[in-house]
């Protein structure tokens, strides 16, 4: 990146081995030696250091992670007057669930939505069955299904994760009913904690599921009531 500024040039991502004819990897003075072979300006990582600290107005490379992200989702403001809204949640990994609880039911109330109902399983394997549950009724717009997988040691992370995708996929085929997959995958407890907002950022996704179920509750009826006419 340095070496692209200095020449004036975009910078570009380069990554390259110089090798002897019997496939050895050159040492620093043999690639030295190439480059002045074959006309090749050469720069040691040691002088690019020394470069920097000389002058220290040069600008760093850009943090990749700093960049504006161009995912994540735009939340409309919605009017969910009249919805009844379901969530089924785990109890295993309670801490970072019962904060996506929150967070989506406040989402729901910011939508106008008001009745709410809460219900609790064992874990997220478990999820898909009671929000079958809740949809037998006919009573609920949407439900929102919430849940918690932390990948350990075993294949356990894989085998339920697919279940309960699975699952909730059908859900929604099935009964033509907005079911939200609020199910976080992750790799450790610190990645739960950032998307549960319990790590001090402030962004919480139960927040999204709330909004998102509230947007495709009201996509069903405008074209339930297109449907009619």
């Amino acid at each position: 990146y340095d070496l692209c500024r200095l020449a004036g040039r975009t910078p570009v991502a380069c990554l390259a081995e110089l090798t002897s004819d019997e496939g050895s990897v050159l040492h620093r003075s043999e690639s030295l030696a190439f480059a002045q072979r074959n006309g090749i300006l050469a720069i040691t990582v040691q002088q690019l250091v020394a470069y920097r600290q000389q002058h220290q107005e040069f600008p760093s490379p850009p943090n990749p992670d700093s960049v504006p992200s161009i995912r994540g989702l735009d939340l409309p403001s919605l009017d969910g007057s009249g919805l009844k809204i379901g969530i089924v949640s785990a109890r295993w990994n309670p801490v970072v669930c019962e904060s996506l609880v929150q967070a989506a039911k406040q989402a729901l109330a910011s939508c106008n939505v008001r009745d709410v109902t809460v219900e609790y399983v064992s874990g997220s394997y478990e999820v898909p069955a009671a929000a079958q549950t809740l949809l037998d009724t006919g009573l609920y717009d949407g439900i929102i299904c919430v849940g918690c997988l932390i990948k350990g040691e075993s294949m356990h992370f894989e085998f339920v994760n697919e279940a309960v995708t699975q699952g909730i996929m059908r859900l929604n085929l099935d009964y033509r009913t907005p079911v939200i997959y609020g199910v976080l995958s992750v790799l450790n407890e610190d990645q739960a904690k950032a998307r549960a907002g319990l790590d001090g950022n402030g962004f919480n996704i139960g927040k999204e599921w709330g909004i998102t179920c509230v947007e495709s509750c009201l996509l069903k009826k405008r074209f339930r009531r297109v449907a009619r006419l």
